[in-house]
């Protein structure tokens, strides 16, 4: 299906580009615009552009002005389209390989300033405790106000050994936090997976990469190979994204063949999709992976754990296990980002990172800043008033259906205004600071367990209350 296209998501990880974005890299985007030209605009453009070359205090290249203008352009859109010069294209080949030179910090762009959007587990940055929602206003001796969001990605990179500085605000600190960081080598190894205890397994996800679909598989066949399976856990907690194709494959690891996984629609005909869990929708290369599962896989009960930093591509995968009722999901309301991103080449190895469409769940549900909602609601552990969500970010896509948007209203998505942040009640007081995703401390994990169990379930908005679980988990 769609042959010309190559799907794929991007997410920064270790200091990288581009925040919680799913990608579609289209061989088709040399084609001409035929709409008019603004000449009016235009005018004025190059009157500002003839002014600054002409008075500003500095000689300023054209270069430097023209990128300047193109960069304002395109941020002004919305948080995920964006210019790529030569090195951003490098670094998306180089981020969904899972490994390079960095500091294991997935950020993003608000408004001028570099926000934190998670660490990577086992990184410096994460050992180092720099925390969702931290504002890096300071890299080095460098102030990061106004710096575009891949100059800053270029200066948390560098050579693996060499240290940086990091100067941060976090919520509820006074003053700021200054973290000497050295890089290293960011190996995301993207799947893990264990048998809890007999009969009960535990696969995480932590970012769809090149061969995510085919680790799930291999962890699916592991964990059969030490018997039958009465319940599973797929954790996809503060997982940023990634690949496309990845995500309808690991969807397609526990769907039924041909079951819509995700669609999405545009203005284009090339913004219009439908894939399902068919190889064709998932695979590149090679032999099919998911060709030869356990029979049990397809019907074994699942509990899906999500938190507000689960986000694009894990979004599809939640969405769609939702819908069409496979899976449970247990967790917080997840971060919101269903718009796809195209790469439009525009020659000398720049391109154009543009938002062309908007994904939707098997039963229409738009995620695009509402998010995933949890059947059962459970605190990760995390203060959640410090989690950044797409419906926070200056200039996000509205809802479909607030303005007029027939399968929005078709779905029955409505426009939202995001409560405040507020804490998370219950019994956070007992978790640890930071997660320790699938450990022995791990809260959530132990909930997706008594469900599964048919134990009653703690939840987070009423702890002395608990949760019934269903004599048998769904």
């Amino acid at each position: 299906m769609h042959d010309g296209l190559k799907k794929a998501g991007w997410i920064g990880v270790g200091a990288v580009i581009g925040v919680l974005l799913s990608l579609n890299v289209s061989v088709f985007a040399q084609r001409e615009s035929r709409l008019p030209i603004p000449y009016e605009d235009i005018q004025l453009l190059s009157a500002v552009f003839g002014k600054i070359k002409s008075d500003y205090v500095d000689p300023v290249s054209d270069d430097k002005l023209i990128k300047g203008a193109i960069n304002g352009m395109v941020r002004d859109l919305d948080p995920h389209s964006d210019f790529l010069d030569a090195q951003a294209f490098k670094d998306l080949q180089v981020d969904t390989q899972g490994h390079f030179g960095g500091l294991g910090i997935e950020v993003g762009a608000e408004n001028g300033v570099i926000r934190v959007i998670s660490p990577i587990e086992d990184t410096p940055a994460f050992r180092a405790g720099i925390k969702a929602g931290d504002l890096i206003v300071k890299i080095d001796d460098t102030a990061t106000n106004g710096m575009p969001l891949n100059k800053a990605v270029e200066r948390m990179r560098g050579k693996p050994g060499t240290s940086i500085v990091l100067t941060v605000l976090r919520k509820g600190v006074d003053a700021p936090m200054t973290f000497t960081l050295v890089r290293e080598v960011i190996n995301i190894k993207s799947v893990v997976s264990k048998m809890v205890e007999p009969g009960y397994g535990y696969i995480r996800v932590r970012k769809f990469q090149e061969d995510t679909g085919a680790d799930v598989a291999r962890a699916i066949k592991t964990l059969y190979a030490q018997g039958p399976l009465k319940g599973l856990v797929l954790d996809l907690r503060s997982d940023p994204g990634g690949l496309l194709n990845q995500a309808v494959a690991v969807a397609a690891a526990f769907l039924q063949k041909d079951a819509l996984v995700v669609y999405t629609e545009g203005r284009t005909p090339d913004a219009h999709m439908r894939l399902t869990a068919t190889r064709d929708d998932y695979l590149r290369r090679g032999s099919d992976y998911l060709a030869d599962l356990p029979a049990g896989v397809k019907t074994v009960p699942i509990v899906t754990l999500v938190d507000g930093g689960t986000a694009s591509a894990s979004e599809i995968v939640a969405g769609a296990l939702q819908d069409h009722k496979r899976a449970t999901i247990m967790g917080v309301q997840t971060f919101g980002k269903g718009s796809v991103q195209t790469i439009l080449p525009l020659g000398n190895d720049t391109g154009l990172k543009l938002t062309t469409a908007r994904y939707y769940t098997p039963s229409g549900r738009s995620i695009q800043a509402k998010g995933i909602t949890p059947s059962i609601v459970i605190a990760d552990g995390e203060n959640s008033s410090n989690r950044i969500r797409e419906a926070n970010l200056v200039h996000h896509l509205d809802v479909p259906g607030a303005a007029g948007s027939a399968q929005g209203a078709a779905a029955g998505d409505a426009a939202i205004t995001p409560e405040p942040a507020k804490p998370d009640t219950g019994r956070i007081d007992t978790l640890p600071q930071r997660v320790d995703f699938g450990g022995p401390t791990d809260f959530m994990l132990k909930q997706a367990m008594n469900y599964l169990k048919g134990v009653p379930v703690i939840a987070s908005a009423a702890p002395t209350q608990p949760t019934p679980a269903p004599a048998k988990a769904r």
